[in-house]
């Protein structure tokens, strides 16, 4: 028994070091910051495989592959856009190579990323693109190039956008659950799927008009890069004229069908070069850009604030909005005199109301004493636009989802559900009237429901205020305007929302001009966890999302939207769906 006991201890201390050794070289490998050497005529190799973040994650382990024990080094989207800006003035880069499939990003970053490879163009650098099978928004970022190669069996998926969404009122009322729904607003439709079994006129409205306000925005695109007209893109759309190679070759999708080893051969052509070209990936090409010398020694500074995320009470993750660690941010970002101005990137659908509250208190104070410029992403929405709309300016995609200024809350009577199908049944003593409230144990009294409107009511008029003051419009046109509707860019360009179209990196330099400097550094905020702490976090949540995001595929999300919901505390100012568009 006793050399049993020694036999494991030993083993468990060998482990140990064997496993601290492998941390200990991944980590030197991952925070080697050494310049790659870039041949001449060579060519940037993007694929857009992963997930695309808004900042590169500094958790060495966010993209390890842990099979061929190796870190993919995924950038991020702030760093995908600034490699492509540093290859434009690159002389060792002739020429970007996409290699793409279906790109796991909202549509408003891939607007952005398309944006940075028009630009690249302009240098008199190529683009050319090569995929075997194109998804609608791989094919949109293709079209940035000047040439687009299709394998000989290939696909190219193009019918237009549409939004499916699921409704649980049945499944509900067969489990003897009752949804007891506050709101303020008629398009606040997030509550919709607890109490209705479609889409109401409003929804149906609200949807149709910003989903068909991005498509027409890709077509615009594609019919400028590709001289296609916008009436004939429509007809090939509505009745699937492009089902294969061919049909994309006939409809002038493509500009070649061919093999793989028929595409490197083409940018070995290209180049004038005898032997296959050297092709830099983003991860590797990423550690060669820098900030040039006069602006690395410049005393000004610009902070870059990324809120990403569901915004939430307290410090939140790197993947969420915590109130506490963004306000931080903001207020360290005030409190330095070296920043000149602020950059607040935010990428939200919103969620906890009061949590929204206490950074947009930062942002309206921040305003007061240097310029605060807000960048949207994917998404601004709801919470996501409340800590938006105190800023100096607003700039978005055409594409980013915004608006949906309103207020619910959704409390669940599971009384018949415990008492009818299990049996249970609960008893109460109270000192007063209202000590048990919101418990989700029973229905709410009419006075509690009362109590609770009111609460929904002064939240939404204290949103729609701030929002007037800082978009300087009536309280009474931000109302019309509001009541939980959501737009797309173009249209919240339009109503007064937001007041110009661009990235992130048109955000940082209207934030330059409107500090009035030009040469400047850019800090990025708030810090990203220590490695101990990603460590642990690689291994208690982020495993695990890993292996389900491997086993569940693309219903990886309905998982992690159940998970949100599951979590939600207080009333919520909250997108009211998910938004995925292929």
């Amino acid at each position: 028994m006793f050399a049993s006991m020694l036999g494991t201890f030993l083993t468990m201390v060998i482990v140990f070091f064997i496993f601290f050794g492998i941390m200990a070289s991944i980590m030197m490998s991952i925070s080697k910051k050494e310049v790659v050497n870039v041949p001449s005529n060579s060519i940037l190799h993007i694929t857009l495989n992963g997930v695309i973040l808004e900042r590169s994650p500094s958790n060495p382990f966010a993209n390890f592959d842990f099979n061929k024990m190796e870190n993919k080094n995924e950038p991020g989207l702030s760093d995908i856009v600034k490699c492509i800006n540093y290859a434009k003035t690159d002389d060792n880069i002739k020429g970007i190579y996409l290699d793409l499939s279906n790109i796991q990003a909202g549509i408003a970053s891939v607007e952005e990323i398309r944006n940075a490879l028009l630009d690249f163009k302009s240098a008199n650098k190529f683009i050319y693109s090569y995929s075997e099978v194109y998804s609608q928004k791989a094919y949109y970022l293709a079209t940035a190039s000047d040439k687009i190669f299709l394998n000989t069996q290939g696909e190219v998926d193009f019918r237009g956008l549409g939004a499916e969404l699921m409704f649980f009122k049945g499944l509900l009322q067969k489990l003897d659950v009752e949804m007891q729904v506050v709101r303020h607003g008629k398009f606040k439709s997030a509550v919709e799927p607890f109490i209705m079994d479609k889409m109401s006129a409003a929804n149906r409205e609200q949807t149709r008009e910003f989903i068909g306000s991005i498509w027409q925005q890709m077509v615009k695109g594609i019919s400028e890069t590709r001289k296609i007209s916008q009436p004939e893109l429509q007809n090939i759309a509505d009745n699937m004229l492009v089902q294969d190679a061919e049909d994309a070759l006939k409809y002038k999708f493509v500009d070649a069908l061919v093999y793989k080893d028929q595409m490197l051969d083409i940018l070995k052509n290209k180049v004038g070069s005898k032997r296959q070209p050297t092709l830099v990936t983003l991860g590797t090409y990423v550690k060669n850009t820098k900030t040039p010398d006069d602006k690395l020694f410049s005393k000004n500074r610009i902070a870059v604030i990324f809120a990403s995320g569901t915004i939430e009470s307290g410090e939140g993750t790197d993947q969420s909005i915590g109130s506490l660690r963004i306000s931080e941010a903001i207020r360290n970002a005030r409190l330095d005199s070296a920043v000149k101005a602020i950059v607040l990137r935010v990428n939200s659908p919103g969620g906890d109301a009061l949590a929204s509250e206490i950074i947009w208190r930062e942002v309206s104070l921040a305003k007061m004493v240097k310029p605060v410029v807000v960048s949207m992403g994917d998404y601004a929405a709801s919470g996501g636009y409340y800590i938006a709309c105190g800023a100096t300016k607003i700039i978005a995609s055409p594409n980013t989802i915004t608006g949906s200024i309103g207020v619910f809350g959704l409390i669940p009577n599971l009384q018949k559900m415990f008492n009818n199908k299990l049996g249970i049944t609960f008893d109460t003593v109270q000192t007063n009237k209202n000590a048990i409230y919101l418990t989700g144990m029973r229905p709410m009294s009419a006075f509690q429901e009362k109590v609770l409107q009111r609460s929904i009511e002064r939240i939404y008029t204290t949103f729609i205020t701030h929002v007037a003051e800082g978009r300087k419009m009536t309280v009474a046109e931000i109302d019309s305007i509001g009541q939980g509707r959501v737009w797309s860019g173009t249209d919240a360009k339009k109503i007064g929302l937001i007041d110009d179209f661009g990235g992130l990196e048109t955000a940082i330099a209207e934030a330059a001009k409107l500090a009035k400097i030009e040469k400047y550094r850019v800090l990025e905020y708030p810090k990203q966890r220590d490695f101990f702490n990603q460590i642990f976090e690689a291994f208690k949540g982020g495993s695990t999302a890993k292996i389900l995001q491997k086993e569940l595929g693309t219903n990886y999300v309905y998982y992690e939207a159940l998970q949100t919901i599951n979590n939600l505390k207080g009333v919520q100012a909250r997108l009211p769906f998910l938004v995925d568009l292929n």
